[in-house]
């Protein structure tokens, strides 16, 4: 989607405000959102905390400035609602990299299996999935099922094998990764280590199996937050997509924050489709009450089963 056509004299940021008003319209945010749009947000959080933020709000109109699946669960627990999504095309690799048709034959492959879908994922795979699952809460998900039970996990390998060390189950991993999240260089982090001995290393699940073994925490996003902020440290090499650092700042201004470095000199440690939604969309979305996000009754409701037990647990 191209950058809308806005008037440059307008207040974008007190325009929003005005038509949220209008709407009876709730902003939810990632926290991998830009500054700007995590200032504006009604509720900003992590993929869990989001889901349960759309599953308990009374706003008519949902705008979810974060990525396709998360406004698709949006929807699944909202399903009379408004759910609009600044740029339909913030998608996301997890999710494209597991489509449904293929999930469904590799479920064919191991009857009897419970598949655990990281919520990175279409509400298709969703829907064929029997527990779903969030960086905060896969390890409680995890231990929550029969030890006997054989575990098919998707689409995450790196959080796969990370749950796979930290509860000691046999699970069989889907092989998706998330392209921000594998971009972070081992190499340029001893590096970083070396310039900054008394930094620690925080990391979140998806990142790349050497990665993780040099950190100090692992964790959610939420998580990584709540470390950052409470920590007797006061440096911090965050590995993880930097919108964070905004929040973190915020929170405990008094602390440096350092953003991991990935394997070029690029920007991708940023995610991509996360920073397709910018606060122009935002205003038109608004604005126009468009993109909406729509879905079928019978997917919703299928899709709706393992989210629900996740929520449960949580």
């Amino acid at each position: 989607m191209e950058q809308p056509h806005v008037d440059p004299g307008l207040d974008l940021e007190d325009e929003i405000v005005r038509l949220k008003k209008e709407r009876n319209a709730v902003i939810l945010a990632h926290y991998y959102q830009e500054s700007e749009i995590q200032e504006l947000a009604d509720f900003l959080g992590d993929s869990l905390a989001l889901a349960q933020a759309a599953r308990d709000t009374e706003a008519q109109t949902i705008v979810f400035c974060g990525v396709h699946f998360m406004a698709e669960t949006a929807k699944i627990l909202n399903p009379d609602r408004t759910v609009l999504l600044p740029d339909l095309d913030a998608g996301c690799s997890l999710a494209s990299g597991c489509p449904a048709d293929r999930f469904r034959a590799w479920r064919a492959r191991h009857p009897g299996a419970v598949a655990v879908s990281y919520i990175n994922c279409s509400a298709e795979v969703k829907a064929h999935s029997d527990i779903i699952c969030t960086s905060s809460n896969a390890e409680a998900v995890i231990r929550s099922i029969p030890e006997d039970q054989q575990i098919l996990f998707a689409p995450d390998a790196n959080l796969g094998r990370w749950l796979i060390k930290q509860t000691g189950r046999d699970m069989l991993l889907w092989q998706g990764s998330c392209i921000v999240h594998e971009t972070f260089s081992q190499r340029k982090l001893v590096e970083l280590k070396s310039r900054h001995p008394r930094a620690q290393i925080i990391a979140h699940p998806e990142c790349e199996e050497p990665v993780l073994a040099m950190a100090d925490v692992i964790g959610s996003t939420t998580r990584l937050l709540r470390h950052a902020v409470e920590s007797d440290h006061d440096e911090f090499i965050v590995a993880t997509e930097p919108g964070i650092i905004t929040q973190m700042h915020k929170a405990a201004p008094h602390k440096t924050y350092i953003p991991a470095p990935p394997q070029s000199n690029c920007a991708c440690n940023e995610c991509p489709f996360m920073r397709l939604n910018t606060l122009e969309k935002l205003y038109v979305c608004l604005r126009d009450g468009t993109p909406e996000l729509t879905m079928p009754v019978e997917l919703r409701e299928a899709a709706r089963r393992p989210i629900d037990r996740m929520l449960a647990l949580s």
